[in-house]
């Protein structure tokens, strides 16, 4: 047999499970030792571009162009208000880091998302896609390797799938040039055509069809004899390596403390309908199960409607008759629309709510981001186009300090006026929660030092 063959034979493959390469992150190097107050994050991506101007930066004397049909409304923090959209939200604002002066210089969502998902203004090129083994590894797989992976469940992982527009796969969700064994781990759950009231089914831990347990144990025998042989032919580091990422596998798929943490089905009907009954609610419900199991980071993108994509996209509303919310003029209501912001802040509130009860939230950054925000100006269609020149985004938990804005913008929310904050800067403060400083040097396969993240950590939100 040859080398190519037997590394092959001894990979997940052989053993028919199916699983992606990121269940090989048991070997991460944690020689590295880091004091953050954070130790798992959540991380929401709201894809499109949630408009600032309706949820988190209201600017109720502007112009009715500007300060459209939504008002603000008091939150728990005095002075302190956001979008009558999201009042329980509001509830929770003492828990809340509002960062309202985020920007960056690209309006075209494949590059917005590409900066945001890699955290840098700098990648080698501006193609979101596909994935190749050159890019920066993604802030799941970056954590990983600096600080370990834990014991039977994935590092990783996305609910309630992968980010992708038709055939496209951005990039930010592999470990990049960090290798295979740090992808994220993703349910890919089928997309449907609503929120609806479809339950997340796990079914990513299941062998290959066809293969039932004993025939799994099976093979595993099989794959010990092939170690055996391996060892006195080949021997060396990588087939150790080999054996413990398939071992990892092996654990998994058998593991009753893993599957229990992707049953949602062991929390209570009440705190499930808390969530709301939609694949978004569950998701960042199956993302506290994650993290409270020991899951380093959880990401939910909140993407699609349509079997299409983005065409029914929430967050990125232009006003299209074509689109499910339409305009703000077309009978649009995001106030009971099923598709907008409600379901948001049911489960946005929920999810601060549960963290906080459970003693969880002090140790998990809770991250909410877009890849930008909205125009100031109401266009034409009555809807918001593309504007990466000032937006917002929301942190909670892992050391930040809650009950305050960080930043300012202008009196149209069209410019950054006070603290600007670059998609570098996200990445290096969310590296800083978890106390990895930014001149940190991370490896690729062939050992080369590359640093981690050229932004710069905004220090003053943390108490």
């Amino acid at each position: 047999m040859s080398r190519r063959e037997m590394l092959r034979l001894g990979g997940m493959g052989a053993a028919g499970l199916g699983l992606p390469g990121l269940l090989q992150a048991e070997a991460a190097s944690s020689s590295a030792r880091f004091s953050g107050r954070a130790k798992n994050c959540i991380y929401i991506f709201l894809c499109g571009g949630p408009s600032q101007l309706d949820m988190w930066d209201m600017k109720p004397d502007a112009p009715s162009e500007v300060r459209g049909p939504f008002k603000p409304i008091s939150t728990n923090v005095s002075g302190m208000q956001i979008s009558e959209l999201l009042p329980r939200t509001a509830r929770h604002a003492d828990k809340m880091c509002i960062i309202r002066s985020m920007r960056h210089t690209n309006p075209n969502h494949d590059v917005g998302i590409l900066y945001t998902l890699l955290s840098t203004m700098r990648p080698p090129n501006n193609r979101a896609y596909p994935p190749t083994r050159q890019d920066h590894p993604g802030i799941g797989a970056a954590l990983t390797n600096l600080m370990g992976a834990p014991g039977e469940l994935p590092a990783w992982v996305t609910l309630p799938r992968h980010f992708t527009t038709g055939s496209r796969f951005y990039k930010g969700q592999t470990g990049g040039f960090l290798g295979p064994a740090y992808d994220s781990f993703a349910l890919n759950e089928e997309k449907t055509d609503s929120l609806g009231s479809k339950d997340l089914q796990v079914t990513a831990l299941d062998p290959t069809d066809g293969i039932s347990q004993e025939r799994l144990q099976s093979r595993a025998g099989l794959l010990d004899r092939l170690d055996a042989y391996s060892d006195e032919v080949l021997g060396g580091p990588m087939i150790d390596q080999t054996r413990a990422y398939r071992e990892k596998a092996f654990s998994m798929l058998s593991s009753d403390r893993a599957k229990k943490a992707f049953d949602l089905n062991r929390e209570s009907p009440k705190l499930r309908d808390r969530y709301g009954r939609n694949e978004y609610g569950q998701s960042f419900l199956m993302a506290r199960r994650l993290i409270e199991s020991g899951v380093r980071m959880a990401n939910v993108f909140w993407t699609f409607y349509g079997k299409d994509g983005c065409q029914f996209n929430l967050w990125d509303n232009h006003g299209s008759d074509k689109e499910v919310c339409g305009g703000f003029n077309k009978g649009f209501d995001m106030i009971t629309a099923p598709y907008c912001c409600p379901s948001f802040d049911v489960a946005y509130s929920a999810l601060l709510d549960d963290l906080s009860l459970r003693g969880l939230l002090d140790e998990t950054l809770v991250v909410v981001l877009g890849e930008f925000g909205r125009t100031p100006k109401i266009n034409k269609n009555a809807g918001r186009d593309h504007w990466p020149n000032a937006y917002s985004i929301v942190l909670a938990g892992g050391g930040v300090k809650g009950g305050q804005i960080y930043g300012a913008t202008d009196k149209h929310a069209a410019q950054v006026t006070e603290d600007p904050v670059t998609p570098d800067d996200l990445g290096a403060t969310i590296y800083h929660a978890f106390g990895i400083p930014p001149d940190t040097l991370i490896h690729d396969q062939q050992g080369r030092s590359i640093l981690l993240t050229q932004g710069t950590p905004v220090t003053k939100i943390f108490g």
